[in-house]
């Protein structure tokens, strides 16, 4: 709509690359004075009640944001990848079961992990460059031909979103966020976590919205986005060794952001701190993780950013099976974990 309407001194992909800094930033704020994970709450632990309460009200203030924007007409998702029908069952499930594993091996999902290591954590950036290398192999590597061929097992389940059942959008819409409103008020999570977290949900709606209808250009057309970390993580990683024939894009732009954004709040909160890895066993663990996660969530269709909020505040069904893969998959790497000393963080 912009470019319909005004004279922009740079072009659609620069717009969607400053779009991508600006939310990166914000995320990276949010996220690292909340500590916003979703593995910090499920897995076992004293702020895990808390901890889950603040990414509820992230997920219900997404929902809301997203729907009332579909509502409005701003935006359609419905020919969004993760609004097909055509369910690719086996690898989202497989997906985000690794995912989950993936998680909590290195004590943090990927989004967590891109935080910590804009505030000095040495494990992070093992982590982030690791789950790019491998990531970018499932979608366009050695890994691909596993990925397409999960892929191929489908479940034609007639719809992609909740809001094609009977009631609509904006019936499945409230009963979720009835739900995960419920969930917050019980789990007690602080008011500025919450806060945090609404500012998070927001920006998942923001990113729709501004590449759905303010930045699009029927001449210029460029996917619909919103905040991810496995695709971006790929697209930067591409672009970081091909910068001379890759432009950078939405993705490139919304990982320096979140970088950029935690270490502005960290070195504000006075919370930068160099963290290592303090044995080999540790080493591998978090390895082990990051390829996990890298895997994962190419096949599920992202990580509990791109498909737990992003997807889910659109009612996808793919999304929530996938959310649900993660869920699972992380409890039962803390239920083994538990029993196997070697395996638990060593913080």
């Amino acid at each position: 709509m912009l470019f319909d309407l005004y004279d922009l001194p740079f072009d659609v992909q620069g717009a969607h690359l400053l779009l991508g800094l600006a939310l990166g930033l914000a995320f990276g704020i949010a996220a690292q004075i909340s500590r916003f994970c979703l593995r910090r709450g499920l897995v076992a632990g004293p702020d895990r009640a808390p901890a889950l309460g603040t990414w509820a009200a992230a997920l219900a203030t997404a929902i809301v944001a997203t729907s009332a924007a579909t509502w409005a007409g701003w935006i359609d998702l419905s020919d969004h990848r993760l609004q097909s029908a055509d369910l690719p069952l086996l690898a989202v499930v497989v997906g985000g079961l690794a995912f989950g594993i993936g998680m909590v091996l290195t004590r943090g999902c990927i989004s967590r992990m891109t935080v910590l290591g804009g505030t000095g954590n040495l494990r992070a950036l093992s982590v982030f460059v690791i789950f790019a290398l491998v990531a970018h192999a499932t979608l366009k590597g050695v890994l691909a031909p596993l990925r397409v061929g999960l892929g191929r097992v489908t479940a034609d389940i007639g719809i992609g979103s909740l809001a094609e059942l009977p009631g609509g959008l904006l019936t499945w819409a409230a009963l979720l966020v009835a739900g995960l409103i419920a969930a917050v008020v019980m789990l007690r999570p602080r008011p500025l976590h919450v806060a945090m977290a609404a500012v998070v949900g927001l920006l998942v709606t923001s990113g729709w919205v501004a590449t759905g209808w303010l930045l699009l250009d029927e001449f210029d057309p460029m996917p619909v986005q919103s905040m991810a970390f496995t695709s971006p993580w790929a697209d930067t990683l591409f672009w970081t060794i091909a910068s001379t024939s890759i432009p950078a894009g939405f993705g490139v732009g919304m990982i320096g952001g979140v970088l950029g954004g935690a270490f502005a709040s960290a070195a504000a909160r006075r919370e930068l701190q160099w963290v290592s890895f303090s044995d080999a066993p540790q080493t591998l663990r978090y390895i082990a993780g990051a390829a996990l996660m890298g895997f994962g969530g190419v096949l599920a269709g992202g990580c509990t950013v791109g498909a737990g909020l992003s997807g889910v505040s659109m009612l996808s069904i793919a999304a929530i099976v996938a959310l649900l893969s993660i869920g699972a998959g992380a409890l039962i790497a803390d239920r083994v974990a538990g029993r196997a000393p070697s395996l638990q963080p060593a913080e």
